[in-house]
């Protein structure tokens, strides 16, 4: 009997889990038996197996052979297990050493030429095995920069099976020509062929977009809004008429928002990566990511799902970024609360027959909608056609307690012509405005430097109230509001936040009235006692 091992990695929603490749030789007639709960494409690994060693001019071995992913008690898809049974195998058969083999985390799937090709995910699995232990890994040549974001791991890019045999049984590496992915297209090379994102996902964004907060007139309301939402990180809400500009605006936050910490790129690199929505080139995700599903997307599009294990839906592919809904009201009732939970908690969990996920979805909320179906209602000069039920049904689709949950909500009218024609360059750019709100970010780190949150989105209204108390008398109003009904308990926490964020962009030490007057005025839509100044535009 003949034994050896390696190891590989499953993944589990966005998070790996170690597995031990084992594979046992005997005599007898040759069959391939592969154990340890693997799906359908992890099975017809035998076949592509056997093709890849034996064109790598590697006999195969003719006897009873048993491959084993342990812990058998975990699901296990996907090809990226290929080169792992492929390297256990002819360990077993002595053509490695089985010691070569027993500490090294090898992922990557083969071709029946014994090319070794990309697959997703990367990523999460070598943080996984460097949590493990691990120090070494064997990926495809295309995902060893992806590889190589984890530090301390020793990270082995390979083209071909042949090639890494020569590699692990110390011989002359073989010559092969540049040209083995001739005539394969481009998403090929990056690992991305196949590996299509979440259905129903559009506005992906892995690099900047070329728009700018200076292209928007007037909206002088709506920009200060979006302002203080990049801030603090607070949800926001644009209602208004169509063409008014809620989209040209919404498009624009992502821009507001500060480069992401290496730890932030480093989980949404990991997300994008299982998603297969890494940009090819761009192994590390540096700015916050944009996404927009249409309203027509499912609930699992965007909160996970799938047949089998879940995979991660659209408010984890925003996960420290963006996540855009537009015509808000169009979505599916059921869809729109279930983001209520990930808004709160920070995260997603998913069930499913096949296990369980949990999946991070810490992400800024945009909505835009229409005040009605036709979107003419309340508008100058009217039009609107919609009976007062319509309306009413067209308003109900986006629930209270999911409006409870955003700060900011904003009604944004349609341009006049003179603001169309005020357009002379006076308007501040994305650059300007992003400074400033790099400037508030560094005020709330300095605030909170002791403690486990960043931004004032995070802080609970308990420790607002005692711990960062506003000036005395700024919160009278907003009490009037609580006792009249017209704010929840949830609702004046949240005005606190916002009167923090509106405190840090104006330099005050602490939230002033008119502070909490502004906050007020951003979720309620009622002004309160003297206007807040202008915003410079």
């Amino acid at each position: 009997m003949a034994f050896a091992r390696t190891c590989a990695v499953a993944l589990v929603g966005v998070e790996g889990v170690l597995v031990e490749v084992q594979a046992d030789l005997e005599p007898g007639v040759a069959a391939f038996t592969l154990v340890g709960l693997p799906d359908k494409s992890l099975t017809e690994s035998r076949d592509r197996v056997r093709a890849a060693v034996v064109n790598s001019g590697v006999p195969w071995p003719q006897k009873k052979l048993t491959v084993g992913l342990s812990p058998a008690s975990v699901p296990k898809g996907g090809s990226g297990f290929d080169i792992a049974v492929a390297c256990a195998v002819l360990a077993a058969a002595e053509r490695l050493d089985p010691r070569q083999t027993a500490e090294v985390v090898m992922i990557g799937e083969l071709g029946l030429d014994g090319r070794v090709l990309p697959v997703r995910g990367v990523l999460p699995a070598v943080l996984a095995a460097a949590d493990a232990g691990y120090r070494q890994v064997v990926v495809a040549e295309q995902n060893a920069a992806e590889a190589a974001l984890v530090p301390d791991v020793s990270v082995l890019g390979v083209r071909s099976l042949r090639r890494l045999i020569a590699v692990l049984a110390d011989e002359p590496l073989p010559e092969e020509s540049d040209d083995t992915d001739a005539g394969l297209p481009g998403a090929a090379r990056a690992g991305l062929t196949g590996l299509p994102a979440a259905p129903g996902l559009t506005g992906l964004l892995g690099e900047e977009r070329p728009v700018d907060l200076a292209d928007v007139a007037g909206q002088h309301r709506a920009r200060h809004a979006l302002e203080i939402s990049a801030a603090g990180r607070h949800h926001l809400y644009f209602k208004g008429p169509p063409g008014a500009g809620k989209t040209m605006l919404a498009e624009r936050l992502p821009g507001l928002l500060p480069p992401l910490s290496r730890k932030e790129s480093l989980e949404v690199t990991a997300v994008h990566s299982v998603a297969g929505a890494l940009p090819g080139g761009q192994p590390l995700v540096a700015r916050p990511p944009y996404c927009a599903p249409h309203h027509s997307a499912t609930m699992a599009a965007l909160v996970g799902g799938g047949s089998g294990l879940p995979r991660p839906g659209a408010v984890s592919l925003a996960h420290n970024g963006v996540l855009f809904l537009d015509e808000a009201a169009e979505c599916g009732a059921q869809v729109l609360d279930a983001l209520r939970q990930p808004l709160e908690s920070g995260h997603v969990v998913v069930a499913r027959a096949a296990g369980m996920m949990r999946m991070p979805a810490r992400f800024l909320l945009a909505l835009a909608a229409n005040p009605c179906p036709c979107g003419r209602h309340g508008s100058t000069g009217g039009g609107c056609e919609c009976r007062p039920s319509a309306v009413r049904r067209y308003r109900a689709r986006l629930s209270g307690p999911l409006l409870d949950r955003v700060d900011l909500r904003v009604a944004v009218a349609p341009l006049a012509r003179s603001e169309l024609a005020a357009i002379d360059g006076r308007a501040e750019s994305t650059r300007v405005v992003a400074a400033r709100v790099q400037e508030a970010r560094e005020r709330a780190a300095v605030r909170y430097a002791e403690t486990p949150w960043q931004t004032n989105s995070e802080v609970p209204g308990h420790e607002l109230r005692t711990r960062y108390p506003a000036v005395p008398g700024a919160l009278a109003d907003a009490e009037d509001d609580l006792e009249r009904g017209l704010l929840t308990a949830r609702g004046l926490d949240r005005v606190l936040r916002v009167a923090w964020t509106v405190a840090d962009l104006a330099g005050h030490p602490r939230p002033t009235r008119g502070d909490v007057h502004t906050a007020l005025e951003l979720r309620t839509g009622i002004r309160r006692g003297s206007p807040p100044a202008e915003v410079p535009v």
